[in-house]
Order: C-alpha cells, then structure tokens, then sequence
C-alpha cells in the first residue's frame, strides 16, 4: 500500500482559524486573516474542537493518491460520500498478470497462501481467455461494420476487458484519488482508524492521518479513534485496548 497527500489547502490551519474567527467576530472578510499569530491560529483550533465546532474545518481540503489497495477496500471507502473519488478503470485498463493483495491472515498460513496464490491465476487465466473469447468476436464484428482493422481493434479491446472484468476478484489492486475536506477526514479517522475496523482501511486511515498529521498538527491533534480523546463507543464490541490505542496514537503524533 502506497499513500501520498498530493494536495492540500494552503496553510490549512490558518484557512479554518479564519473561518472561526469570521463566525466569532465582526472583522471584515478582507480583515479575518489579519493579525493571526501562530498561537491565535492554533488557540482558534483548539477552541474549535473543545467545543465541538466542527463547520469551520470543512474549508481544509485534502486530496491522496492511495495505490496498492484492493477492490474488496474500494467497496468500503466509498461508503463515505462526502469526497470526491478517481478510480482506476477497470473497463479501460487492461488486467495484465494483474497484482492484488493478501491478507495477512492467509499470508500466515503456507497451506492456505498457496490455494491463494493459485486461486488468483486461475482468475488472470479465466480473464484471460475471456478477453481473447469477446476480442475475437467484437473485432469481427467492427470489421463487418466497416471500421478499419486500428478502429476495430481498439473498440474490441475496450468492449471485451469490460465484460471480461467480471471474473476479477475483490482482491484485485486499484488506485484511487481522493479528496475529502478535514471534517470527513475526521469521520473517517473515528471509524476506520478503531481496532474494530477490517485490517486494510486501518492501515489506510492510519497512513492518512500521519500524512495530515504531518501538514496540520494542531488541526488533527485529536483525530483518530474515538477511545484516543474519550471513552469507546463500540460497547459490548470493545476491543478493550482503550490505553494501547492511547499509547500507539500518541507515537503516530509524534512521528514514532
């Protein structure tokens, strides 16, 4: 898994301590950002998430180039609707000896990464050999329509791996693009930054919160799960690592 924060608002921080201040007092638009030290900025966000003010932070926006991630997390990620999301087509890019990822737990076992192993070439050889099935009978087609053999050709390609991607597995690789403003961000972090969260979206959350970590510290000072500012909110679900959850996440702020 490879995850890079491509882009983000300019100073980010002080775009949201100045979004506060416009809701708190009677400066001017063009006068909000004026005078804003380093301590007000960050005196602004620390107030803001003290009292649960959370409107402001929507105007930081953050956009990752996410790689090496399967198709099962893509079905998960996108549950999240407020961001904005690129993935990689499977209907124009080719599946060729297409990677994909092994779970950890299957990895573990010699036995079982093996029948994984070779469940997923059977899959490459399956699309394989439906690609060729559909290319054949596309191409033929196109030909008899007129097209030149170049048009013909690519038409066909497109039309075949589009209905050949339907025996792809969940673990096949994808690479997404996505933005999301800090507010989300602090949403998704609550939910898929918990122990309770399937392996491959934590690892993911985690990676993104040491990105935005690092771009706005006193911003996401407390993202993360819930058990790491308050209490647990999954009940009788606990994980019952409250303080090793504490711990682990006071060395992601740290950059340990």
């Amino acid at each position: 898994m490879n995850v890079i924060l491509l882009a983000h608002t300019p100073t980010p921080e002080r775009t949201v301590a100045a979004a506060a201040r416009l809701c708190y007092s009677s400066a001017s638009i063009t006068d909000v950002r004026d005078g804003m030290s380093d301590e007000k900025v960050s005196s602004f966000v620390d107030m803001l998430a003290e009292i649960g003010h959370e409107s402001p932070i929507e105007h930081a926006t953050f956009t990752f180039g996410i790689e090496g991630v399967s198709r099962s997390l893509l079905a998960q990620i996108t549950r999240h609707r407020i961001a904005s999301y690129s993935v990689q087509s499977q209907r124009y890019v080719r599946e060729n000896s297409f990677e994909y990822v092994t779970p950890p737990e299957i990895e573990a076992i010699p036995e079982a990464a093996a029948e994984y192993r070779q469940a997923m070439e059977e899959d490459q050889r399956h699309y394989e050999s439906l690609t060729a099935l559909l290319y054949a009978k596309h191409k033929a087609a196109f030909l008899a329509e007129g097209k030149d053999e170049k048009t013909a050709a690519r038409l066909a390609e497109k039309k075949a791996i589009e209905d050949a991607r339907f025996v792809l597995p969940n673990a096949c690789t994808t690479k997404i693009m996505m933005t999301m403003n800090a507010r989300s961000l602090y949403n998704f972090f609550r939910h898929r930054c918990c122990n309770r969260a399937q392996w491959e979206i934590r690892e993911l959350a985690e990676k993104m919160l040491a990105c935005c970590i690092e771009a706005a510290p006193d911003l996401f000072r407390r993202a993360g799960p819930p058990c790491v500012s308050g209490g647990c909110t999954e009940g009788k679900m606990t994980c019952g690592e409250m303080l090793a959850m504490r711990e682990k996440y006071n060395r992601l702020r740290e950059g340990k």
